[in-house]
């Protein structure tokens, strides 16, 4: 298939790098990338599948780290609002 592609300077600048470093033409830099890429993104790269180990955080039963977070927030506007008093009356 013949087409013209438009590229973004910086795409363009690492094509040149890869065509220059693997004595390649353009074409055939291009369609490697293209082929790398596109397998990539339909899971067929060939490599090793990326796992997620999880463990666990140590939670008690029912604790909802959502709330945990309301919790930090509330403490941290607590803590601004002190040192802002004090500041104030440093200020006097």
């Amino acid at each position: 298939m013949r087409t013209t592609v438009t590229l973004e300077s910086d795409v363009e600048q690492h094509l040149r790098e890869v065509m220059q470093r693997q004595g390649k033409g353009f074409k055939e830099a291009l369609n490697e990338a293209l082929r790398r890429g596109l397998g990539r993104a339909h899971g067929d790269d060939g490599g090793t599948p990326f796992v997620v180990e999880s463990r666990s955080l140590g939670l008690r039963a029912g604790l909802d780290p959502a709330q945990i977070r309301e919790l930090d927030d509330d403490l941290e506007i607590q803590e601004f609002l002190r040192k802002t008093a004090r500041l104030s009356k440093q200020g006097r």
